[in-house]
């Protein structure tokens, strides 16, 4: 009986175990840049470098993740919003003053919270549309109803 519980308590703790290691996993990202660093690959992004874009998206990734975290609870998927907001964070890249003075992070921030309420926003508006063949219930003989019946 003793070896079915640890068993049973095996199998419940191991999904955890592994959910911790993926949240608190530090190697997960690249570390960010030190300011000289960032300053140098904003610098050669502005004159076009294609590598450099790509340093600067991958090293803020990291913020990106930091940013998602926010936005757990509102029913999209973790890896959905990690998408969108690495557009956000693309845009950012390709509209940033560097003459402005502030941190590429500062303004990728609001950058990737915006894209991210946008796009929570414009789905938002298809959540209202139904389909007409979605059941919507059963009649009194246990067969499905769709508003297509109702209605027709």
């Amino acid at each position: 009986m003793f070896t079915q519980l640890f068993f049973y308590f095996g199998e419940l703790v191991k999904p955890l175990i592994f959910l911790s290691s993926y949240v608190t996993n530090t190697n997960s990202f690249p570390r960010p840049l030190t300011k000289e660093e960032e300053e140098h690959y904003l610098i050669r992004c502005a004159a076009g470098d294609e590598k450099a874009r790509n340093i600067l998206i991958e090293r803020n990734l990291r913020l990106v993740a930091h940013i998602v975290k926010k936005y757990n609870n509102s029913g999209k998927d973790m890896d959905d919003l990690i998408s969108i907001g690495t557009i956000g964070l693309i845009k950012a890249i390709s509209t940033f003053d560097i003459i402005k003075g502030t941190r590429l992070a500062t303004y990728a921030a609001r950058c990737i919270e915006n894209e991210i309420l946008m796009t929570m926003r414009s789905s938002k508006k298809s959540k209202r549309e139904v389909s007409l063949q979605e059941p919507i219930g059963v009649d009194k003989e246990g067969n499905e109803i769709s508003l297509l019946d109702i209605l027709g």
